[in-house]
């Protein structure tokens, strides 16, 4: 069982399985990543209500609105923790003339990273290679900086999500507003992210508790009960 990201291809579909079968699998299927979170969060994915689930990942970010075991509205942006990091790296050059590596941005981002005003701001200190005179330098970051840094991809997290409640059926669009929207994946974990997407969408929102494993736990639980996913069409195969 392989997670693919919501909207891709039927080629692309085929590719995944086919590269699966050639390293020696026997059997191999897809399963779309908002579904195998919302297995994995939990999530009551057969009953009729609507349940949304928005995954960020590292590349992607998928968003879905499941119902009766199947995907009703969905969409992914490639906006994620990769995005994330690349928009700190990006501050940090153009304010510092500091470059820093990927690893140092992601531990930016867990530090002090944000997406919502904090009660206490954070502050670190960051190190790095000065581009001007090519030696190693140390700056002090603010997590106000860091939060305006990483301002446009989580604004485009939450106009898509903003899109998919738009084209949501209205009889489903009660049950997400009595539910809330769950996150999940490494990315939402970013510190305010929920808070965020409330005071945008009015919807409550979650954090799933194991959310950065939520899609491997779910993909396999998805194969452990797979003849009850096959019949509910949230897989796919050859």
């Amino acid at each position: 069982m392989i997670c693919v990201p919501s909207g891709v291809t039927n080629v692309e579909r085929r590719a995944v399985i086919l590269a699966a079968k050639n390293a020696g699998a026997g059997e191999a299927m897809v399963i779309e990543e908002p579904m195998a979170a919302a297995i994995g969060a939990g999530l009551p994915i057969e009953s009729p209500g609507g349940n949304m689930v928005v995954d960020i990942g590292g590349g992607t970010t998928d968003i879905a609105v499941i119902s009766l075991g199947g995907i009703v509205a969905s969409a992914s942006i490639r906006v994620g923790g990769n995005r994330l990091d690349e928009a700190i790296i990006r501050h940090i050059r153009n304010t510092y003339n500091l470059m820093i590596g990927d690893p140092t941005a992601e531990e930016i981002k867990i530090k002090i990273g944000s997406a919502y005003p904090l009660a206490q701001e954070l502050r670190m200190e960051v190190r790095g290679r000065d581009m001007v005179a090519g030696l190693p330098r140390t700056v002090e970051v603010t997590s106000e900086e860091i939060r305006d840094a990483l301002s446009e991809p989580v604004r485009l997290i939450a106009e898509k999500l903003c899109t998919v409640l738009e084209e949501t059926p209205p009889e489903l669009s009660s049950d997400i507003i009595e539910r809330g929207i769950t996150l999940t994946g490494g990315g939402a974990l970013l510190r305010g992210l929920d808070r965020l997407l409330y005071s945008v969408t009015e919807i409550p929102v979650r954090v799933a508790e194991n959310s950065m494993d939520c899609v491997a736990v779910g993909t396999g639980r998805a194969l452990e009960s797979i003849d009850k996913i096959r019949e509910a069409g949230a897989v796919s195969d050859l």
